[in-house]
């Protein structure tokens, strides 16, 4: 079975209505986790922790997405080989 890795982040927004960064060098990164439940309650600490900037926003990033072993590497996978 696949790992189903979840990664937690979040910073401040230029526009609270767009998913735009103010800084990305400030991005907070929360950590990462084996499945959605762990990440999800993470992701909720951090933006019930933050509830008061209307700026901040966290996110779940579903990294096992990104990445489809059955495919064939890319060519800077490659490269590291």
């Amino acid at each position: 079975m696949p790992q189903r890795l979840h990664l937690v982040f979040g910073g401040e927004l230029e526009d609270p209505s767009e998913n735009v960064f103010r800084n990305v060098d400030d991005i907070h990164v929360v950590g990462m986790y084996p499945d959605y439940d762990t990440a999800y309650n993470a992701w909720k600490g951090e933006a019930q922790r933050t509830v008061d900037n209307a700026h901040m926003r966290y996110f779940i990033a579903h990294i096992h997405r990104l990445r489809d072993e059955e495919a064939e590497a890319s060519s800077t996978e490659e490269l590291g080989s």
